[in-house]
C-alpha cells in the first residue's frame, strides 16, 4: 500500500471511531487497524527520509511529521 492510500484509510478509520456509532467490539477492531496503519505510515515516511538523506549525500533532512494530512 502506498503512503497516500494508508493515510486516507487511517483518516477514514479515525472518522469512524470519532463518530461514536460503533460498538465496543467494532471500535476495538478499528483502533487495532488504526495502530497498524500508523505503523505502516511511519515506516514509509522513515524510508522516504532515508532515501532523501542518501540522495543528499548523508545530510540530515528533518521531516515535520506533525503536520501531515
Amino acid at each position: 500500500m502506498k503512503f497516500e492510500e494508508a493515510l486516507k484509510e487511517l483518516e477514514d478509520t479515525v472518522k469512524k471511531l470519532e463518530s461514536g456509532e460503533t460498538t465496543l467490539e467494532e471500535a476495538m477492531e478499528l483502533f487495532e487497524k488504526g495502530v497498524g496503519l500508523t505503523k505502516q505510515c511511519t515506516k514509509l515516511l522513515e524510508g522516504a527520509e532515508l532515501k532523501v538523506t542518501e540522495l543528499l549525500g548523508g545530510e540530515e533532512v528533518p521531516f515535520d511529521t506533525e503536520n501531515i494530512g
